[in-house]
């Protein structure tokens, strides 16, 4: 179940959204690069946005407590994925691996069904917060 909704996340948002984000850079290789704490902070809001959406999409209840985030998400997915790839010099599959990582440690943070609700409600007010502030 995990994969399939890893798998949701990730194309609800990366194909469309890195596909935008530019061309290949080349990038340094990815042994696990050191991102600040602002990236650090992008990366968690755009697989928490992604994970969001997939749910809100397939209806899940919790999910539809939060703003959609079909659009204004992904457009905060997209802006992030660029901001990432020109800071760390990484390329799409790079920057990809990072958020699949992300929406795992997501999904595994939470565990029990209540548990996970608890921790997406949690990163996602925080979250919220910085998509109004960031204008999208």
């Amino acid at each position: 179940m995990n994969r399939i909704l890893l798998a949701g996340a990730l194309a609800l948002f990366a194909a469309p959204a890195l596909a935008q984000a530019g061309p290949q850079t080349g990038g340094a290789p990815i042994g696990q690069p050191q991102l600040d704490l602002e990236q650090k902070t992008m990366l968690r809001c755009s697989a928490a946005f992604a994970i969001t959406a997939g749910e809100q999409a397939r209806g899940v209840q919790s999910a539809l407590a939060f703003p959609p985030l079909a659009q204004r998400g992904k457009e905060f997915f997209v802006q992030s994925s660029a901001r990432l790839m020109d800071e760390l010099k990484l390329n799409r599959e790079q920057v990809l691996a990072l958020y699949k990582a992300e929406v795992e440690h997501l999904q595994a943070d939470g565990g029990a069904s209540g548990n996970r609700q608890k921790t997406m409600a949690a990163i996602m007010q925080p979250c919220l917060l910085l998509l109004d502030a960031s204008g999208i």
